[in-house]
């Protein structure tokens, strides 16, 4: 028998609180790459975050939940936040926050591909499409980026492919965890990927941790991008996830970027062109087609 279907005021609250989570982090993330480094950043996140969630998971008494599954939990940790918030760290001090945010939106396209080739999701003619277009959207807003596209250190290019990594990571863990983790409470599955992250980073960001000593203000920014941004945010994804699916839940990326765009424009005095623009509608309107979100009737 199918469970009733939730009602939008059971899941849109959450979700548009996530997405201003979300793309305020870009702003606190480039504060601290700049201080300390792509890697060091992400683990910094990531650390304070699962320090925050561990005695909430203990209260919970979800540490015996936790020792069930923490090979899976601990392991999706590196897709879920280690590799894509490093990622995102290092493409961040060389484009923008708002193109990031954009780039950032080709999360579902990677879910999408990633559910049809691995779990069996249907791909009928629409959602190939949505592909297609989303993938065309990047290549306009890599056409319009300023200089040009360098491949080389600190280039551009290597900056956008560092948040397509980052995307694809995110594509595949949305696919490990309706497979392996759908069952698992969402403090649970955050805590445990979070301490997963943290391990692997850490011996590579304490081996490029800062010469200089961060300052002030860098803290604060990873201090809030790791105890509201993720640790809150978590709880919130994998919460949305398991409760509407990961296709819906990764579409909150189509609203990430419109937040991340206007801190970006307010704090960062960031322009957004037009081609920033239409890129950004070719991707939403290709990542709803490719999710499913919208499905017109394609022969």
């Amino acid at each position: 028998m199918n469970e009733p279907a939730l009602h939008w005021r059971e899941w849109v609250p959450e979700f548009v609180l996530l997405a201003v989570l979300w793309g305020s982090s870009f702003l606190f993330m480039r504060e601290g790459a700049y201080a300390f480094g792509p890697v060091p950043t992400a683990w910094v996140r990531i650390t304070l975050a699962a320090l925050m969630l561990t005695p909430v998971l203990m209260w919970c008494g979800g540490l015996s939940v936790l020792r069930q599954h923490w090979r899976t939990t601990l392991s999706s940790g590196l897709l879920n936040a280690g590799i894509p918030f490093a990622c995102y760290a290092y493409a961040l001090m060389h484009i923008s926050t708002g193109l990031s945010s954009i780039l950032n939106a080709t999360t579902p396209l990677f879910g999408a591909l990633i559910a049809w080739v691995w779990l069996g999701d249907k791909l009928n003619a629409s959602r190939a499409l949505g592909l297609a277009m989303g993938f065309a959207g990047v290549v306009i807003l890599a056409s319009d980026v300023p200089g040009g596209i360098s491949f080389k250190a600190g280039g551009v290019g290597l900056a956008v492919v560092a948040c397509l990594v980052a995307t694809l990571c995110y594509g595949v863990a949305g696919s490990v965890t309706k497979r392996y983790l759908q069952q698992v409470p969402s403090l649970v599955t955050t805590t445990g990927s979070l301490w997963g992250a943290s391990i692997g980073l850490a011996a590579p960001a304490l081996l490029t941790w800062p010469a200089e000593t961060p300052p002030p203000q860098a803290w604060a920014a990873l201090g809030i991008a790791g105890l509201l941004c993720t640790a809150l945010a978590y709880v919130l994804y994998f919460r949305l996830m398991v409760r509407t699916g990961p296709a819906r839940a990764m579409t909150v990326t189509y609203l990430i970027p419109v937040f991340a765009n206007l801190f970006g424009v307010i704090f960062l005095d960031e322009v957004i062109t037009h081609w920033m623009m239409g890129g950004g509608v070719v991707i939403v309107l290709g990542t709803a087609l490719a999710s499913g979100l919208i499905s017109p009737k394609l022969r």
